[in-house]
């Protein structure tokens, strides 16, 4: 039984304490990255002088961000997991899965804890060109944010059921155990030995509801300590590469803005402005949400933080005017699956890490798809809406101008983040601190009434949680990248993927079925990052433009994480509904389809991806 009396107390003490340090921690490092980059785009565009020592800082302070955020949201469990299984489950098997999924993240914090202490070692002759500073300073990060979220685990299990512990360490024993004397057969098998790993172990973790990113490093670590004799260190190594590029910066970033845009009621007065304009015609609370989905999706980087902006505003209206609940969850899971290519996208960010695709050049292609799979479901929108929809009249011009006037400010927000990129006064990556001011400035001058000073250290630390776990994944999947590459699986597959019927066609199409599959299962940004480096190099051999297959793929996967029975954000779209996930599990498939009909259209007109290149 869990602990209880001193003993438990004493432990929740300890842990609640652990917990507030790393948040302050990880507030304040966020803070300086932010304040750190905005004096670098005043020194650059202002002062016309560059800090040569600015990128080495921020490199350092985004490594510790990432370690401490993932530690965070190893404390708050909201690392992205695959619960569907899970929940289908007895309330008793619950908890013990929920046992074995803290437990896989702990042995695998125990694997990486040593060799990140040695990789700390090797990264001591380094120094830094202008600061001067030892390698060591950054690299600390890594052993440091092991360690913490190692004792979380520990702290989390003491309140477990002490059964549950034990069967989950006889479980974990056995599997180890059975690597190990099994480890000269399956050295010998070669790549056939890979399924094993990354399908076996990768899948049972995942399906067993353990967080994504570490049942990648956990493969990894397994395939490499049983069939190589690869030094795990090489794992930490590659997943502090895999997270420390600063186009990676802007995660933390986009997010810390998108909270913003949320917490000072920005997202609130442009929804009640389109609202005003085409509330009165039929389906024009569809096309409202549609159209608040791609202004607050330019803006944010979480799905669920966009749909739990706009349902709360327009769904109790919709429902006044007839709409039904499957249609309304429906709606708000297609529109977020619409507008996965809106910049600036997360998973945009994230392809172009990996890859090496120009940012800006995806920035600039992500809106037109968009549109254009807002147009598909405008379409059936206004299909839909004509049996149950309610005439309302046309709001007085005298409301839309005072919502436009009260909107203006947040409606200009978008153009103003644009034009700081075309303009040059800040990179992709830093353009979101005059965001972050902007909101800031405009949420308490302007909208005084929403955002309050004590809710800044809960925006930063929510930005922070959801920034680690993303980045996080990004650096697991970095590993286990490299460790398919070196098996020479990428090779084959590359070779395999290149002669595939209908050739580029083919390749296409195949690519649209696999990431939506891939993104079903995996959530977006796993899948983008682990198969988009062994994918693009076969769509550029095939002489498919890479901006044009980005769109496809990463539209592809969004249908995927929307998709019931595993996509993760349906669910989220029926709880930020209030609605039972059943209630539109048939309805939703119309959407879908025609947005997979938009999606090949976009595959077959490549004009719609790069025409404005």
């Amino acid at each position: 039984m869990p602990l209880n009396g001193p003993t438990g107390k004493l432990l929740d003490n300890v842990q609640h304490w652990l917990e507030k340090s790393v948040e302050i921690v990880t507030a304040g490092v966020l803070v300086a990255e932010v304040a750190l980059l905005f004096i670098g785009i005043i020194a650059r565009s202002v002062l016309h002088s560059s800090l040569i020592w600015s990128d080495e800082l921020a490199s350092i302070l985004f490594l510790w961000l990432a370690m401490l955020g993932s530690t965070l949201a190893v404390q708050r469990s909201c690392h992205m997991r695959l619960t569907f299984f899970v929940s289908k489950l007895s309330p008793r098997a619950q908890a013990w899965a929920e046992t074995l999924a803290v437990g896989i993240t702990a042995v695998l914090l125990a694997m990486l804890l040593h060799p990140s202490f040695d990789y700390v070692e090797d990264q001591g002759f380094v120094e830094t060109p202008a600061l001067g500073w030892s390698g060591t300073v950054r690299a600390l990060a890594l052993p440091v944010g092991f360690l913490i979220a190692f004792a979380s685990c520990g702290l989390r299990l003491m309140h477990h059921n002490k059964r549950d512990i034990i069967s989950v360490a006889a479980l974990l024993a056995i599997v180890a155990g059975t690597c190990y004397l099994a480890a000269p057969m399956l050295t010998a098998m070669g790549q056939s030995a890979l399924p094993i790993f990354f399908i076996g172990v990768l899948g049972a973790a995942v399906m067993a509801g353990a967080p994504i990113a570490f049942a990648f490093a956990t493969a990894t670590c397994a395939y490499l300590l049983t069939t190589t004799s690869t030094p795990v260190v090489i794992v930490v190594g590659r997943m502090d590469e895999g997270m420390s590029s600063l186009i990676l910066l802007a995660v933390p970033m986009f997010v810390l803005l998108g909270q913003l845009v949320h917490a000072t009621g920005l997202a609130r007065v442009m929804v009640e402005f389109l609202a005003a304009l085409v509330g009165h015609v039929r389906g024009g609370m569809s096309y409202v949400l549609l159209g608040a989905m791609l202004l607050v999706s330019g803006i944010s980087g979480s799905k669920t933080a966009d749909m739990a902006a706009v349902a709360p505003v327009l769904f109790p209206e919709m429902r006044k005017r007839g709409m039904q609940d499957s249609e309304l969850i429906s709606l708000l899971a297609a529109s977020g699956a619409m507008s996965e290519t809106i910049p600036p996208s997360l998973v945009l960010i994230a392809i172009a890490s990996v890859t090496g695709i120009s940012i800006a050049a995806l920035f600039t292609a992500g809106i037109l798809p968009a549109i254009v799979m807002a147009i598909v479901l405008a379409v059936v929108a206004w299909w839909r809406a004509g049996p149950d929809h309610v005439e309302t009249g046309r709001a007085p011009l005298k409301h839309v101008l005072k919502t436009f006037a009260i909107a203006l400010p947040a409606l200009l927000l978008p153009f103003v983040i644009r034009t700081a990129v075309v303009e040059g006064v800040a990179t992709a990556t830093e353009v979101s601190t005059i965001g972050i001011a902007y909101s800031l400035v405009v949420g308490l001058i302007i909208y005084r009434g929403s955002l309050k000073w004590h809710m800044a250290l809960p925006i930063l630390v929510q930005t922070a949680a959801l920034s680690g776990a993303i980045l996080f994944i990004v650096g697991a999947a970095s590993a286990m990248g490299w460790a398919l590459t070196q098996s020479g699986f990428s090779h084959d597959l590359a070779a395999m993927m290149s002669v595939v019927p209908g050739g580029a066609t083919g390749f296409l199409l195949i690519s649209i079925v696999a990431f939506i599959a891939l993104g079903s299962v995996l959530e977006g940004i796993p899948a983008i990052v682990l198969f988009g480096p062994l994918l693009f190099p076969v769509a550029r051999q095939l002489g498919i433009h890479e901006i044009h297959y980005a769109m496809v793929v990463i539209l592809a996967m969004g249908l995927g994480v929307f998709a019931p029975p595993f996509g993760l954000c349906y669910y989220a779209a029926c709880i930020i509904g209030e609605v039972k996930p059943e209630v539109a599990l048939k309805r939703i498939w119309l959407y879908l389809g025609m947005l997979l009909l938009g999606l090949i259209a976009i595959t077959f007109i490549p004009w719609i991806s790069i025409g404005f290149l």
